[in-house]
């Protein structure tokens, strides 16, 4: 093993980032291409997108846990390995219950890799501007991976090739995964381990049943008709959901190392943002999935077209990206409300234009890059806005329920806004009926950035320092 520089170092962990965005984003294209291959059902292709999200989310804040008791490096190539094996699952399922299971490890892989990689950017850059600049890093290796899987899924679906090009989505992450495995074993050093916690085991368990059994119910509800069992798991998962937060608070008080410090939530201005943070993701997720089946099925664009349309999208986020984290020290809860404002009014006009029997070329792109803007003002910054008011020391944990709650907030959107986007397709009997679908989920998108908005009003105004927030 030889030792690595940490610019190095940085570059092989934010692989981890990497895969488990493109395995996000790559899916949305492909949709539709998916559910012919495996002769998918409106719910089961949900499903596909959520199980993932879900599994990400239930285990974010183990996977950190199990970095500080067994070594980054260490779980870091385990994360990898796992990752990398359960792709290729998905590339080699054949019905639909299969990629589901698989995706769903996908997800569980990824909540352990990527936790990982915010570590190492703490112990291997302690000077505040080479961190911020890895920080930034990180923001661009996000920007590019959600630009990067729109455009593969588009691709590597479209191209006629041996094997079917939605299997290809998945296998691509076997060679990233190679590498990245054997340049990690390699190069980068185990980094020092802090005092050994014990797992909260049960509070996974709860945190991952309360999650399942409120999407599962939403997205196979809807197609089954809402048999008896949808309807009683929904208020069982609110019932779980207490008994969770309930469960932390109890272990709190014992000094009993809950999954979660409930104590965290005695900040006001947390508060609002992770609500600002949920509704901010529940748009994200369901505006890509209604979006790119709008243009393949409403208005016969080929995967190719629309993951290239999207990536207008991705570079118009990316450089707003950019742009907003250079503005936000200043202004603070301004530029994530600009940001949504600007994909209120594009969403807005999107209801309005993407109706008819054609698209036009420059209403497209004109659309995408004025939503992109809006999203690239609003994601990398709500973060340091969310947790402004949080002091340095409970950081950590902060953004571990930020993340946490950005995930399942993305799952609850295929949910919610996909399944009325469904559900109008279905009823719609005229010739738009993909056009109509679309409205509908945009409107619902619409009225969830309106609570957005006035939630980031209610945040506090004023600088930010954001390399603190990592410290």
């Amino acid at each position: 093993m030889k030792p690595a520089s940490k610019w190095l170092s940085l570059g092989i962990v934010l692989s981890a980032l990497l895969l488990s965005v493109i395995d996000v984003f790559i899916i949305n294209v492909a949709i539709p291409a998916i559910r012919v291959g495996i002769h998918a059902t409106e719910a089961e292709v949900q499903l596909v997108i959520a199980v993932y999200l879900l599994g990400y989310a239930s285990f974010l804040v183990t996977g950190g846990r199990l970095g500080d008791h067994y070594g980054r490096k260490r779980v870091f190539l385990l994360g990898m390995v796992c990752f990398t094996l359960a792709s290729c699952w998905c590339g080699f399922s054949h019905s639909p219950l299969e990629l589901n299971i698989a995706r769903f490890i996908q997800g569980v892989s990824a909540s352990v890799m990527v936790p990982q990689t915010i570590a190492f950017i703490q112990v291997l850059f302690p000077d505040p501007k080479e961190r911020a600049k890895a920080i930034g890093w990180y923001g661009i290796t996000l920007g590019l991976s959600s630009m990067l899987g729109l455009f593969l899924g588009g691709v590597l679906t479209y191209f006629p090739l041996y094997i079917a090009g939605w299997r290809l989505i998945f296998f691509i992450n076997l060679p990233i995964g190679i590498v990245a495995v054997w340049m990690g074993i390699r190069y980068l050093q185990e980094t020092p381990l802090p005092a050994a916690r014990r797992f909260d085991l049960g509070g996974v368990a709860l945190l991952t049943l309360a999650l399942f059994f409120l999407i599962i119910p939403l997205i196979q509800g809807r197609e089954l008709g809402w048999p008896l069992w949808s309807i009683l798991l929904l208020p069982l998962s609110l019932g779980l959901f207490v008994l969770f937060f309930h469960n932390q608070r109890v272990k709190k008080s014992r000094d009993r190392n809950p999954l979660i410090d409930t104590s965290l939530f005695r900040f006001r201005d947390l508060n609002i943002g992770l609500l600002a943070v949920i509704c901010c993701f529940v748009v994200h997720n369901s505006y890509l999935l209604a979006s790119t089946i709008l243009l393949q099925n409403g208005f016969g664009f080929n995967p190719l077209y629309t993951g290239s349309a999207f990536v207008v999208f991705g570079f118009s986020f990316l450089l707003f990206s950019v742009w907003s984290i250079r503005l936000v020290g200043s202004l603070g809860k301004w530029v994530v409300l600009a940001g949504v404002i600007l994909m209120f009014v594009a969403l807005g006009a999107q209801t309005i234009l993407f109706t008819g029997e054609h698209l036009p070329l420059g209403v497209l792109v004109g659309l995408l890059l004025a939503h992109g803007a809006g999203a690239g003002f609003t994601y990398p910054t709500l973060l340091n806005v969310t947790l402004k008011s949080v002091p340095v020391e409970y950081a950590g944990a902060a953004s571990g329920i930020y993340v946490t709650a950005q995930q399942a907030a993305s799952a609850l959107g295929v949910a919610i806004v996909g399944g009325i986007f469904f559900t109008v397709l279905n009823h719609h009997t005229g010739e738009f009926r993909f056009q109509a679908a679309f409205r509908s989920a945009a409107l619902a998108d619409m009225a969830v950035l309106a609570v957005m908005g006035a939630l980031v009003c209610a945040l506090p105004a004023g600088r930010i320092n954001a390399v603190a927030l990592v410290e």
